[in-house]
């Protein structure tokens, strides 16, 4: 074919110029690396290259052949190693899809219908197949230069941000992808560290010794893990024991977490599909902020722990009424921890005396304190739904 495909060799050298100006201008890390005359110059050459290639080969209808696979994926390298981040890396991809379209549109002439399609028919398969090089590249080069925390850190938010890098990611780190994920969120009561400190990838990395999972601190206060819900036989981890496992898994991490910032923290978890876990994340979040914090984790709070608190904090009103009962029970002695624990302990006295150390009466006075200053039976239905979420709204703060 000639025509479309004749002027667009003609012009390589004017729109890879053009490109590289784009990336450098658009491109904070590109800018830097371009600073150096010969990187600038790499970048001119490779994008010459690129466009020449593909307007020769979409002419023919051929694909990508592997040496010019191979450029991509070593010139991504570069990219990698020389510390460009991933916003960066998808960035100049998008840069250049737009640029390629631009580029063709310009020279498309009312005659050459036929060309244009075939154009268009050739970009969708081998421009994915460039990135995916380019993108394996970048990710190896990475390697070099980009801690191992960052590296965790990276896929954690492709994760849940559901990006279609998170495959790519998995796949330079050595981990599965599993088909479902629970989302822990860990909030420090009080800033732990100052802003900058070095000491959160500390603990991050502390952490990743014990658990290989991907996590990212997204607020000074907030720490996000992503553990697979998959079981080792292909499954998921829904059933009883399977459930267990991942729960101990996550309140084990919890506790690490609590122990290394050395503050009481509060938890919150939500399962999700590996592709939607942006949802899954907003459900985690809101779990944690109406989950009371602690010095130990005791367990990791999810929906169906916390589904009354929830509805609460939607209804002004009822959440203040709670709220209201709540001051009047902090008038009695230890009253809120007793009906905390006694919860906590499906209303078995004995067990409940034990953790509080008090006799087994004490705690009938208390129970009856109760009645006397709320008007509800603690053991009656009515009183666990009302008492029960009194006293987490009042744990939760």
């Amino acid at each position: 074919m000639t025509g479309l495909f004749t002027v667009l060799r003609q012009r390589v050298d004017r729109n890879a110029k053009r490109a590289v100006e784009v990336y450098t201008n658009e491109l904070a890390d590109f800018r830097a690396a371009a600073a150096k005359p010969t990187v600038r110059a790499g970048m001119l050459d490779f994008a010459v290259l690129l466009r020449r290639r593909e307007a020769e080969l979409a002419a023919d209808g051929a694909p990508f052949e592997a040496t010019d696979l191979a450029s991509l994926t070593a010139f991504g390298a570069e990219r990698g190693a020389q510390g460009v981040s991933l916003a960066d890396q998808r960035g100049v991809l998008l840069l250049h899809s737009m640029l390629t379209l631009r580029e063709i549109q310009e020279v498309a002439a009312p005659n050459q219908l036929d060309h244009l399609m075939a154009m268009l028919a050739w970009l969708p398969t081998n421009g994915l197949a460039a990135q995916q090089a380019y993108t394996r590249g970048y990710l190896a080069g990475q390697k070099k230069c980009l801690p191992v925390v960052n590296r965790f850190a990276e896929l954690a938010k492709a994760l849940l941000e559901d990006s279609v890098l998170a495959a790519d990611l998995a796949e330079s780190l050595e981990l599965r992808l599993a088909q479902r994920h629970l989302v822990l969120v860990m909030r420090v009561l009080g800033m732990p560290f100052a802003a900058g400190d070095g000491r959160r990838d500390q603990v991050v990395d502390l952490l990743l010794r014990r658990e290989r999972v991907p996590m990212a601190w997204y607020e000074p206060d907030e720490l996000v893990a992503v553990l697979p819900a998959d079981d080792p036989n292909g499954g998921t981890n829904g059933g009883t024991n399977g459930g267990e496992q991942l729960e101990h898994r996550a309140l084990t991490l919890a506790r690490e977490f609590a122990e290394l910032v050395d503050r009481p923290c509060s938890t919150g978890a939500a399962q999700g599909p590996t592709g939607a876990l942006g949802e899954t994340l907003t459900l985690a979040r809101r779990v944690n902020r109406v989950s009371p914090p602690e010095t130990v984790p005791s367990h990791i709070p999810t929906l169906r722990d916390v589904f009354v608190e929830l509805g609460v904090t939607e209804l002004p009103q009822v959440d203040e009424w709670l709220r209201d009962l709540a001051r009047r029970l902090a008038a009695g002695p230890d009253l809120v921890r007793t009906l905390d624990a006694f919860y906590r302990h499906d209303m078995n006295r004995l067990n409940t005396a034990g953790e509080l150390r008090i006799h087994p009466r004490t705690l009938d006075y208390r129970l009856h304190r109760v009645r006397e200053l709320v008007g509800l039976e603690p053991a009656s239905t009515r009183g666990v739904r009302t008492l029960s979420a009194a006293v987490a709204r009042l744990r939760a703060g």
